[in-house]
């Protein structure tokens, strides 16, 4: 027993540095893709810069080759007329049309100079993106692996007869949080945190806008970056709703769904979304309600995004002691019978509408649309 006792302290051991370990380098990863970004960020402000000095170096480079027109225009007429000029004139013809032409030398030197940091900004950039999304995945992949070994092994001694039997259920909930962790995370990454990245370019923009074309056209500017903060403060505010409707806790699963649906329609304009209730509607497990919600949302979700579907028919009809639920699209549909490698929506359907003792049917066909029953015996709130 001494000797057991040894034995998990010491793998408890193992345990706890191989963890700090993987944390530690989740930590650098992290840092890798912070300096990444604040790196892409400087030179997408130095190339804002460069492309503004490009355009003034062509506008100032047809400006020159017209003035070295004329200028050589005028030296053809004065070689033609040599006895006609007075030698200050003639000197004073060949000093300003070379002037003009070594300052267009210049101007082309200058010219290719800043297209050829342009293209090397932008090729770094490239690559900047490229590490970025990678760190991202990387520490998507540690934070499953890291997740798993805190919450399901921390105590593997007492629980190692069961390990087993709750490894693939452990790592297919963990894969499905940090899936959902991941897809914030982009929504925020590429709504309100993109426009607020605008923003802090905006400023700068504003300071320029306002010392070169004064102060009306930097008000203008000003009002345009109310609109960004809007819109920001309105992407955020539908991030916040799409986590959790907080209308459910209030008005019930109907009036939620009516407004979810009615904000994915105003959302995707090319995409009509009919809901109807059939029946008298009751409220539901808090629980319930949740899971109703997230299965009406997952099934229009897979019909926008898989589906391409440009109409949706959501139908609910409330029976005396159950509820259906009917989510048909006619999108591109699919062969259910052939799953995706990596692809877990309708697996985590299916688990999720057993958790409350319901069924589902799933039909459909590739350019047949998909169709999704689901009942749900009715456990109505207590």
């Amino acid at each position: 027993m001494a000797q057991d006792k040894f034995d998990i302290k010491s793998l408890d051991l193992v345990f706890n540095r191989m963890v700090k370990t993987i944390d530690e380098s989740k930590h650098d990863i992290f840092t890798i893709s912070e300096q990444s970004r604040r790196s892409f960020e400087e030179m997408k402000l130095e190339l804002d810069d460069i492309r503004h000095k490009i355009k003034n170096i062509i506008e100032e480079n047809d400006l020159l080759e017209e003035r070295s027109k004329h200028a050589r225009q005028y030296l053809a007429e004065v070689s033609r007329n040599f006895n006609s000029y007075t030698e200050e004139q003639v000197r004073v013809a060949y000093e300003e049309a070379n002037k003009i032409q070594i300052r267009h030398s210049v101007v082309q030197a200058e010219e290719k100079t800043l297209r050829e940091r342009r293209d090397d900004l932008e090729r770094r950039m490239r690559s900047l993106l490229d590490t970025i999304e990678k760190a991202d995945h990387l520490v998507n992949q540690v934070n499953v692996v890291l997740n798993y070994l805190t919450y399901d092994l921390k105590h593997v001694g007492p629980a190692l007869e069961n390990a087993k039997l709750k490894e693939s259920f452990s790592i297919k909930i963990i894969e499905a949080t940090e899936e959902e962790r991941k897809r914030i995370s982009r929504e925020i990454h590429d709504g309100p945190a993109q426009m607020l990245a605008n923003v802090l370019l905006r400023t700068d923009l504003i300071n320029r806008t306002y010392d070169e074309k004064g102060v009306e056209k930097a008000l203008e500017e000003i009002l345009s970056l109310k609109g960004m903060v809007r819109d920001a403060l309105h992407e955020v505010r539908r991030i916040i709703y799409d986590l959790r409707p907080m209308a459910l806790d209030d008005l019930g699963i109907v009036p939620t769904l009516k407004k979810y649906l009615h904000s994915v329609e105003e959302y995707n304009p090319s995409t009509k979304v009919h809901f109807s209730s059939i029946g008298e509607a009751i409220r539901l497990k808090t629980n319930y309600e949740v899971a109703v919600f997230r299965l009406v949302q997952e099934c229009v979700n897979n019909a926008m995004k898989h589906g391409q579907a440009t109409e949706i028919l959501v139908t609910f009809i409330w029976k005396k002691d159950h509820v259906v639920m009917s989510i048909k699209d006619n999108g591109t549909g699919f062969n259910p019978e052939e799953s995706k490698e990596g692809s877990f929506g309708i697996i985590g359907m299916r688990e999720r509408v057993e958790l409350l003792s319901g069924k589902m049917e799933l039909n459909s066909a590739p350019q047949q649309g998909t169709v999704v029953l689901v009942t749900i015996p009715l456990d109505k709130k207590k």
